[in-house]
């Protein structure tokens, strides 16, 4: 699996998320067999480059190659002037937003709001794809399969896109309507990869390596790409690499394995953030970690409730210690017929 130059280390990759990949999440799902992972959105605006949150964003300190940055925008120039800055601050990949269904974020006519005006979201790619080309920084891009149900355009779109020269494209089976709700289908992604030659990407609803294995051989696609499922299961990208290579399960990790991977990755959290903003923004991924182990709802409650990090790691590094009492190995997750189900193309 390639990008322009990179030659990638498997192909099950972390998918950007906004408020979650941030770098100390890139580099815990990376170390835990992420083959790829993309930066979260960044803004196109030149007046928010200099601003905490875009420099956040940004930041790829210690990180492993290749860094890959998604900027978002509505105007050409200024995307390509975006590309442009990132890549001058240690962007060795573009990739260009079309798949966001925030309201926020569509209601600019970014992201995937886009797709509706094919013309603009051509003009766009290729401005970009100009900017990157004499840097030899390749253009990937994230779409989904069209703006509402009758108007699934992400087929034509492709074609247009590998035209003016992105390199990799990636589709969440979802339309923007949708946002998150219902089924992920994988119809139009297969039609997107016959339609193509350059390498897709398979994204929505995968929270299994069966489900891993099952979209690549449904849709033919070249990777896949994981979201929501991996947001308090970073191991997930191992457990997924490991059956598709050999067709058998890894052993859930152990208990004690969690506690040391989730206290690191609220020391790399803290360390980034700051305590204050850390302590807020930590309990998300805390709450994702033990929302369904034993007394994990309680727990957060009251995690939620801790206002300094050194209280909030103690916290954790408790309730670990009494689990672990309890269990060697987390609780096998349950792989449920729905969640291994291909909606079809509708």
């Amino acid at each position: 699996m390639r990008i322009g130059s990179f030659e990638l280390a498997n192909s099950v990759f972390v998918a950007p998320m906004a408020g979650v990949t941030d770098r100390p999440f890139r580099m815990l799902c990376k170390q835990l067999g992420a083959g790829y992972a993309v930066s979260e959105m960044v803004t196109s605006r030149p007046d928010l480059f200099k601003s905490l949150k875009t420099s956040l964003r940004r930041d790829h300190t210690g990180e492993s190659g290749p860094i890959a940055v998604q900027i978002a925008g509505t105007d050409a120039p200024m995307m390509a002037d975006a590309a442009r800055y990132n890549i001058d601050h240690g962007a060795q990949i573009i990739d260009i937003n079309m798949g966001c269904p925030a309201k926020k974020v569509c209601n600019k006519w970014a992201g995937s709001a886009l797709m509706q005006d094919e013309a603009l979201a051509v003009s766009i790619v290729q401005a970009v794809v100009d900017a990157a080309q004499p840097l030899g920084v390749p253009i990937t891009l994230k779409m989904r399969t069209g703006w509402c149900q009758q108007h699934k355009n992400a087929a034509a779109l492709a074609r247009r896109f590998e035209d003016v020269g992105v390199q990799m494209l990636t589709v969440h089976g979802r339309t923007r309507e949708q946002g998150y709700s219902g089924q992920a289908e994988y119809d139009t992604i297969a039609a997107v990869k016959q339609a193509v030659k350059i390498p897709v990407v398979a994204n929505g609803d995968i929270d299994s390596p069966e489900k891993a294995q099952a979209v690549l051989r449904f849709t033919g696609a070249d990777a896949v790409m994981i979201g929501r499922a991996a947001q308090g299961r970073p191991w997930i990208f191992r457990e997924i690499t490991h059956y598709l290579e050999t067709g058998e399960h890894l052993a859930q990790p152990l208990v004690m394995e969690v506690r040391r991977l989730l206290l690191d990755h609220l020391q790399d959290h803290y360390a980034m953030y700051g305590e204050d903003s850390g302590v807020r923004s930590a309990r998300k991924h805390i709450g994702w970690y033990v929302h369904q182990l034993p007394q994990g709802d309680a727990f957060r409650r009251h995690m939620n409730t801790l206002e300094n990090a050194q209280t909030q790691h103690q916290a954790v590094a408790d309730f670990f210690d009494a689990l672990a009492a309890q269990f060697e190995r987390l609780p096998h997750p349950l792989v449920s017929s729905e969640s291994l189900a291909l909606a079809p193309h509708e």
